[in-house]
């Protein structure tokens, strides 16, 4: 699972969770929406893209709205 083309196509899939998850990001200040970014980690076996904020806030917004779940289930054909 480490070949150059299931990394790219897992880093294509985040990207996309990520390009959404900012469109729907609700804004007060852009704190919330400016710290989503891509952690990239090599296991031994994969590699593995998530989505994650950076902001203080991001636990609360992400109970409150579920920005990341939606905008996850919108970039794999969901709602």
């Amino acid at each position: 699972m480490k070949s150059a083309g299931i990394k790219a196509l897992t880093e294509s899939a985040a990207k996309r969770v990520l390009a959404r998850a900012r469109e729907t990001a609700p804004v007060d200040t852009g704190a919330y929406r400016d710290g989503l970014a891509l952690d990239h980690k090599e296991t031994a076996y994969r590699t593995v893209v998530r989505v994650v904020g950076h902001d203080k806030k991001t636990m609360l917004v992400e109970s409150k709205t579920g920005n990341l779940a939606r905008a996850m289930s919108a970039a794999k054909g969901g709602a």
